[in-house]
């Protein structure tokens, strides 16, 4: 960073901050701008480059519980991409900017994956690490890593603070950009003697990023006009069947309301992606809940039927639009909302798009369409669909005597209706409670999605707790994905948080398991954990679980899933599932939704045979 304090962007018109003109050190700087910023939790694990930093956390909540202020709480993971993962859980359930404070080298490190994986699902966190003293930089000092190189390659931005008098601006600047346009992650690395200098608070100022300002302000100044509305409306009325795609843009804009609104007063049903789940109440009559690789067959379906897709916040990723050139193989026109002009026309070619925040563009959409009395009837398209709700439904064997992990989540769904706060780990489970659990609104539902991170659903659990302490969250997760992180589990009983912990335990990696036995004829290479001898009972229990239970017959399954729901406090949950349940529909790696497997319970339009992928055909 170079340049001089004239630099920095101050609103002349802000009021005057309580504290400016204060000589204070930099990690109390620091710790100023993440109150101002509205932060109320910080999580991160401590070491020697990030002291300073976390002294003035303990003085700063010191200083609130004398003046009666509201502290700002440090939850200590039991390793730093917990704290990464927490931090997004945090994001991903409020909204709001979640923050981790690391150490440097490998603690900054550890945080790789949470950052990689909040850049592919556009989550904002600020990430701060500590890093060697200025002077040390380069000379592989101990617990030095290129932080900035390393982050650089899967952060939104990466800031090394190398002047100490724009240590402050920094850090603001940082939250500016993690929550603008399309949110991500921002890592700032602060050297120690950073940290330990002292200098004049400010109280304002925010770096000069023209650039990216520019560029946001033409995405936020970019309203939809009434002759763009009234192309879409023409499209729109010379249509039969047309079908909203809703993907996490959705969610990350906080456009659901308007995304609701908008299906609900035109009539036009609306699938969603993985990480677009909860921009309708999937309990909606317009809902058809997931479309894709493991999407709900009807949901396929009418992807294949549709004659106009209109695309709000997706980006047609390999998981939906596997074979571009046969998604929405029957759509005469397709429209595009994004806030990422990257994403239109990326993979699949559009008649109209517009690139902006895409709740407004939906709030103008629906304006126009009610200023020109818009009339459709699309009722025959959604009785159709209903139709098809009813024939393709999910469905399973029910008359099994071995605990089917679908009734496990039907039974938890009747107790949760919708209202729960659900996260996941990577697998088998995570498609499970996707397909199988209902979600009243948005940030209900917290999964990894384009990264697929298993050990993300406890971590994230307990962040989501600590955003929404009165809510119940729980932690649907698989045993070798809760593996991954399951040093976490004191973290809960610790900060005595009332996460819910279900583990759907198929002794090994269920998803990898099933495309062994689908096309690699049936040779669990590295995936068969039957061996393994992990008690997972005596782990909750060591970690100070007081309810921890072990579900291993059908018929106790609705009264102790009643238990675990009810107990106040953390409750662990291990559900011996049936090892062969597979997740089904699924649509192959290279294939189309006309090539759908369905399983044995689930109807099929076609006799479809299974194909081995391809060599180049991604998992």
């Amino acid at each position: 960073m170079s340049g001089s304090l004239s630099d920095l962007s101050i609103e002349p018109t802000a009021p005057a901050h309580p504290l400016a003109g204060t000589r204070m050190s930099g990690a109390r700087m620091i710790m100023q701008v993440l109150s101002d910023e509205g932060v109320t939790a910080i999580f991160g694990y401590s070491g020697g480059a990030i002291l300073p930093t976390y002294d003035a956390v303990f003085l700063y909540n010191e200083e609130c519980a004398r003046a009666g202020r509201t502290q700002i709480p440090l939850i200590v993971p039991a390793n730093e991409q917990g704290a990464g993962f927490m931090a997004a859980g945090y994001a991903r359930a409020s909204g709001r900017v979640g923050v981790c404070l690391v150490t440097s080298g490998p603690g900054a490190t550890n945080t790789v994956t949470p950052v990689r994986d909040c850049m592919a699902d556009s989550v904002p966190i600020v990430v701060i690490c500590g890093q060697v003293p200025r002077a040390a930089i380069g000379t592989d000092a101990f617990q030095e890593a290129p932080v900035p190189a390393v982050m650089g390659a899967v952060a939104k931005h990466i800031f090394l603070v190398t002047e100490p008098e724009k240590l402050e601006a920094t850090v603001r600047t940082a939250f500016e950009i993690a929550r603008t346009g399309r949110p991500g992650p921002v890592v700032v690395d602060i050297p120690k003697d950073v940290q330990n200098w002292e200098g004049t608070f400010q109280g304002a100022g925010l770096l000069p990023i023209p650039g990216y300002r520019r560029r946001l302000a033409e995405l936020t100044g970019s309203a939809l006009d009434a002759g763009a509305a009234a192309r879409f409306f023409a499209m729109l009325g010379e249509c039969e069947r047309p079908l909203i795609y809703a993907g996490g843009g959705v969610i990350n804009g906080n456009a659901a309301a308007r995304l609701t609104e908008f299906a609900t007063v035109f009539g036009v049903p609306v699938v969603t992606t993985l990480m677009g789940i909860g921009s309708l109440d999937t309990r909606a009559p317009l809902a058809l809940r997931m479309l894709g690789m493991h999407g709900a067959a009807y949901a396929n379906y009418a992807v294949d039927d549709c004659d106009f897709l209109i695309a709000v916040g997706a980006r047609f990723d390999d998981r939906v639009a596997g074979v571009p050139d046969k998604f929405a193989r029957n759509a005469r026109r397709i429209a595009h909302l994004d806030v990422d002009r990257a994403e239109v026309n990326k993979v699949k070619r559009v008649q109209w798009s517009h690139v902006g925040l895409v709740g407004d563009a939906l709030a103008a959409l629906c304006a126009h369409g009610r200023e020109q009395q818009f009339r459709r009837d699309f009722g025959p398209w959604v009785a159709e669909l209903a139709e098809s709700k009813r024939r393709y439904a999910m469905n399973y064997d029910r008359a099994s005597p071995l605990i089917q992990p679908y009734y496990v989540l039907e039974e938890l769904n009747r107790h949760t209706r919708g209202e729960a706060i659900i996260s996941t780990g990577v697998g088998q489970h995570q498609m499970w409670a996707a397909q199988y659990c209902d979600f009243a609104g948005p940030r209900l539902w917290l999964t990894s999605g384009s990264m697929g991170t298993m050990g993300f659903g406890l971590p994230a659990a307990i962040g989501a707790q600590i955003a929404n302490p009165a809510r119940l969250v729980i932690d649907i997760d698989g045993d070798s994905s809760i593996r991954m992180n399951i040093g976490e589990l004191e973290t809960a009983t610790t900060y005595d948080l009332p996460v819910k912990v279900m583990v759907l335990n198929n002794f090994g990696d269920g998803m990898v398991k099933q495309w062994q036995k689908l096309f690699h004829k049936g040779r669990l290479s590295a995936s068969d954990k039957s061996l393994h001898k992990k008690d997972f009972i005596r782990a909750a229990q060591a970690d100070g679980f007081r309810y921890a239970v072990r579900l291993d017959r059908k018929e106790d399954v609705p009264r102790i899933v009643g238990e675990f729901v009810a107990f106040r406090g953390p409750a662990f949950l291990e559900v011996m599932i049936d090892p062969d349940a597979g997740v089904y529909p699924m649509v192959g790696p290279g294939q189309s939704y006309a090539e759908m497997i369905t399983g044995e319970f689930i109807p099929s339009r076609t006799k479809v045979d299974i194909k081995t992928p391809g060599p180049s055909e991604m998992f």
